[in-house]
């Protein structure tokens, strides 16, 4: 069984902006957490995400998060496939720890390890 999607983040320039066009646009309901504001698809049927400004490129990205026991070990696996470690691991205090990496084609896909 493969590994699942459990998470997205749309990184902007501009948050409050964001927030309001995919708040209008697909009726989500977005809420403020620190410097992010995360995002409830409120279906069952979908994932949850969040938005940022990260302050630096890249400013304007989507990506997505796939569900892993090891960081380091899924980002060596990349780099073994022709990818790039982009983001090695960071703590998420309280929550678990996500790394980014690059695909062969310079696609960003995001790693997350939750809390146990």
């Amino acid at each position: 069984m493969g590994l699942p999607v459990v998470h997205f983040e749309i990184g902007c320039r501009n948050k409050e902006t964001t927030e309001a066009f995919y708040g209008q646009m697909f009726d989500w309901n977005i809420a403020p957490f620190g410097d992010a504001a995360m995002i409830n698809t409120g279906n069952d049927l979908g994932i949850h995400g969040h938005i940022t400004a990260l302050g630096h490129e890249p400013h304007n990205y989507v990506t997505f998060y796939v569900q892993v026991d090891d960081l380091k070990g899924y980002l060596d696996k990349a780099e073994t496939l022709g990818g790039k470690t982009l983001v090695p691991p960071v703590e998420i205090p309280g929550t678990g720890a996500f790394a980014w990496f690059a695909d062969p084609d310079g696609n960003t896909i995001g790693l997350w390890k939750p809390l146990l």
